[in-house]
């Protein structure tokens, strides 16, 4: 009988360490093989930012960049994000910003072709989760801005939907920790959207209402 892949597993769980902090955390990451995204993607991408930030901010996965550089939010939407926040009122440089999933997920049609991001699915969410549970606890932030609706579906179950709860602040367990959220779309939906500016104000609108939750 063939033993079974780690990655068959579908859970981050084996990888955590069992102590040590952030830097802990991310230097174990690097070698997760929880799920089967870790085989195309260049390396993980683990989240980043002031370790005793009051806000983290949750985005979706790597994108090409972040895939490239090993950071979250260092790609065209990450530079939206950062305007945005700052506009808002909220210091970038004192935030902490991670992925609900740690690696990049894609299709490419030939090997030197573009990378196209691809949504990843509720079990790569699902087998990631471990390592954002950790990161909320290690971080223990007063507020999550949410980006997205895969960050959400990642934090609060299938049934979220941004466009329903978007620029409210919501109270719900997250992980075992009772947790203040705060969701918005992800930048990367405001660079595709048809009316670029009115999606960057509805935005910023959203983070202003983080700002004010953190006053």
């Amino acid at each position: 009988m063939v033993a079974k892949a780690p990655e068959d597993a579908y859970t981050a769980a084996p990888f955590l360490p069992d102590r040590g902090g952030l830097p802990a955390l991310r230097e174990a990451a690097a070698g997760c093989r929880g799920c089967p995204l870790h085989r195309d993607a260049t390396q993980t991408v683990f989240g980043t930012g002031d370790p005793h930030a009051r806000v983290m901010l949750v985005g979706e996965q790597p994108g090409d960049q972040e895939d490239r550089q090993g950071k979250p939010f260092v790609g065209p939407a990450g530079q939206l994000l950062d305007r945005a926040l700052a506009e808002a009122g909220v210091d970038p440089a004192e935030a902490y910003v991670t992925n609900a999933v740690k690696h990049f997920k894609f299709t490419q049609a030939e090997p030197r072709k573009r990378r196209i991001h691809k949504a990843p699915t509720l079990r790569e969410m699902t087998a990631c989760g471990p390592w954002l549970a950790k990161e909320l606890e290690l971080v223990e932030p007063e507020l999550i801005v949410v980006l997205g609706a895969t960050a959400g579906k990642a934090l609060l179950g299938s049934s979220f939907r941004v466009t329903q709860v978007r620029g409210t602040v919501l109270e719900e367990e997250i992980h075992g920790r009772r947790e203040r959220l705060v969701p918005t779309v992800h930048p990367s939906a405001v660079l595709r959207a048809e009316d670029r500016e009115a999606a960057y104000r509805g935005l910023v609108a959203d983070l202003e209402v983080a700002a004010r939750a953190l006053s």
